[in-house]
């Protein structure tokens, strides 16, 4: 018989979230092969010509190109390995040129701290570039490196290119396999959204509302990724490119099924099982390239929303199927990127007016500061380990300063047993090849599972590496303990507690923009002569910055209170937000598909109530209820909206 712990040995909930495994995707064997080879060839490479030390600095290089291997699509491996390369070897550069300077050491990786951090804050790729940038010239600045000035940069590069060389070798077999791959599953996600619209309203729980929720999560991530895709690359061609035309164009054709699915939902009435089922055999035509008739069978619809689910499907169907699309035809419903030099402009403008920039930037460059004059002034063994630590745990991006303290104390602690057990038991030599075989699949298959399991996989391939440059065997471990721990100590008190309102200029600004976004949204969703592309892309990016709003409320609750408490208190209004989008979608639609519309002072009404609830977010450490002066014709297409807004502003923070 189970016994329960006493109160006071029950973990708290944010210690739970921390520890728990996250869960990972079925495990490519491409990439655990590309991780083994990528790591282990440059050190036997170094051993055969009988430099041990350059393979080493190689097999580094590859190390971070192993990390960043995570794009599906080839265009994106090159973007997300290649250009944080670039970044790595100009920090591995400076760094060195700084090393063993005193204070201009110091001076210099603060400096590289503040640039990599504003950097950081520009996009996914970036941020892997500035945190590189930072990592090498730590590296660079605490570590003396064989050879000319030069070599080090070169070696460690060329390491993390042959990375991206095993990662585009199947391009010529496979171009197009993965961006093929993304629209299907974006169907087939949109698909389970749609069972789940059509369940029986009478028969919901809280449970399958949650359900619902996570699945319009999800639709809204693989739309997100998959038109980052297409995107990414008709930025180059411009329309040019057929089958790019036609993936683009599939995308478009789902997004009236998603318009359709808030509702379905919402009308409570059950929807017929082949509607599902036909999106799903569309997504298979899609995955395998067919263009012949597709013959859906679907049933006679019997009102509004079934109209709209109907000719949205039949439309999806026809476009998905065609053999032929005309570029001039196709409508980017988040617009054409623009070109790489103007992204890069307005990317470097933005990253140098934002207060969240600098504000980012100063925190990192602090906290590399401290480590950088600690271990100036008091004796630390391999003491570039303690900004290494910091430049890792510090990232806004990757989750909770708090979380990720944690979880690298955890990750270091168990990384290093099995090291121990490598540095002890292996001889130097042709055997750290086949260790390195080993230990290096680990890395992308324990990286999904959370921060704690990558930097336990990481552990052990560092510190062999390491040995091989330094020859000190078990001695590394320790001063990797101790330094690891000393890094966590500084980013916890100089980048976390010290920023007592991070979580909150993180999190709740970008939630009252999102709300007075919606409140924009509500009021062009139903104005006259409103351009439908317009609306289309002002529903996506709503979606997109709620999902980037979800996520780091998410992460918000894995740190401990206040701020977990307070993020817990927040959450509600997050899912309201999101509800009160779909209830606007569903609305349109059925106006769109024969429903009366509402009157212009029901939405002047819904809109003003929109904007003063994110005047309040803005303004508000913690929630409080606020009156709701909402009534309206309760047979209106605006009663669900109405509904949504007044539970949204009803939401109170717990006593």
């Amino acid at each position: 018989m189970s016994r329960e712990f006493p109160i006071g040995l029950t973990p708290p909930d944010w210690l739970v979230r921390n520890l728990r495994p996250q869960q990972a995707p079925p495990l490519s064997r491409s990439t655990l092969v590309r991780a083994a080879l990528g790591l282990a060839l440059p050190l036997a490479a170094g051993l055969a010509v009988g430099q041990p030390a350059y393979g080493a600095l190689a097999s580094m290089g590859a190390l971070s190109g192993v990390i960043g291997d995570t794009a599906d699509a080839y265009r994106m491996r090159i973007l997300n390995i290649a250009v944080p390369q670039l970044f790595g070897g100009v920090g591995v550069t400076l760094g060195s040129l700084a090393y063993g300077q005193g204070w201009v050491t110091v001076a210099t990786v603060t400096g590289i701290a503040l640039l990599s951090g504003m950097i950081s804050t520009i996009g996914a790729v970036s941020s892997v570039s500035g945190l590189l940038l930072l990592l090498n010239s730590v590296i660079g600045a605490g570590l003396p490196l064989p050879g000319a000035w030069w070599l080090t940069p070169v070696l460690m590069t060329g390491g993390g290119l042959w990375v991206l060389l095993l990662a585009l070798l199947a391009w010529p077999l496979r171009s197009g396999v993965p961006e093929r791959s993304a629209v299907a599953d974006t169907y087939r996600t949109v698909a389970d959204l749609l069972a789940l619209s059509g369940a029986d309203h009478h028969d919901r729980d809280a449970e399958h509302k949650d359900a619902y929720d996570s699945a319009r999560h999800t639709v809204t991530l693989s739309l997100n990724q998959s038109y980052d895709l297409i995107l990414a690359r008709r930025a180059r061609f411009h329309g040019r490119n057929r089958d790019l035309t036609r993936m683009l164009a599939q995308l478009n054709a789902i997004t009236p099924v998603v318009e359709a699915a808030p509702a379905i939902h919402l009308s409570g009435k059950p929807l017929p099982e082949e509607l599902p089922a036909a999106v799903r055999h569309v997504a298979d035509a899609i995955e395998t390239g067919y263009t012949g008739p597709i013959g859906l069978q679907l049933p006679e619809p019997r009102n509004e929303t079934g109209r709209a689910a109907d000719h949205a499907l039949r439309h999806a169907a026809e476009v998905a199927t065609s053999p032929d699309i005309d570029p001039r035809g196709i409508d980017d419903r988040l617009g054409r990127p623009a070109a790489l030099g103007i992204r890069t402009a307005r990317a470097t403008r933005n990253m140098v007016l934002s207060a969240n920039s600098w504000r980012y930037g100063i925190r990192l460059a602090l906290c590399i500061g401290i480590a950088q004059a600690l271990v100036s002034l008091v004796p630390v063994p391999r003491s570039y380990w303690v900004a290494l630590t910091i430049t890792f745990v510090l990232k806004p991006d990757f989750g909770s300063v708090f979380s990720r303290a944690l979880l690298r104390a955890l990750g270091t602690v168990a990384g290093l047993l099995v090291a121990a057990a490598v540095l002890a038991l292996v001889p130097l030599g042709w055997w750290d090849v086949a260790v390195l075989l080993v230990l290096a699949p680990l890395i992308p298959a324990l990286t999904p599972r959370g921060y704690g399991f990558q930097t336990a996989a990481i552990t052990p391939v560092i510190l062999l590496l390491s040995d091989v440059l330094n020859h000190q065997g078990t001695a590394l471990l320790l001063p990797r303990l101790l330094d690891s721990l000393m890094g966590c100590a500084i980013a916890l008190v100089a980048g976390y507690l010290l920023w007592p309102e991070s979580w909150r200029t993180r999190v709740g600004d970008r939630l009252a923009d999102a709300v007075a976004d919606t409140a924009a949204y509500v009021e062009l969703a139903f104005k006259d002569g409103a351009d439908p592309a317009a609306r289309a892309r002002m529903r996506r990016r709503l979606y997109r910055d709620l999902s980037v709003i979800r996520t780091e409320f998410q992460r918000a609750l894995t740190e401990p209170p206040p701020t977990g408490r307070r993020a817990a208190a927040w959450w509600p209004l997050v899912v309201a937000v999101e509800r009160i989008v779909d209830a606007t979608t569903a609305a349109r639609v059925r106006v769109r598909h024969g429903a009366p519309p509402p009157a212009a002072a029901e939405v002047d009404q819904a809109v003003l109530q929109l904007r003063e609830l994110a005047d309040g977010v803005r303004e508000a450490e913690t929630l409080i209820a606020v009156r709701t002066d909402l009534t309206g014709p309760a047979d209106s297409v605006l009663e669900p909206l109405r509904q949504e807004v007044a539970a949204a502003r009803a939401i109170a923070s717990p006593h």
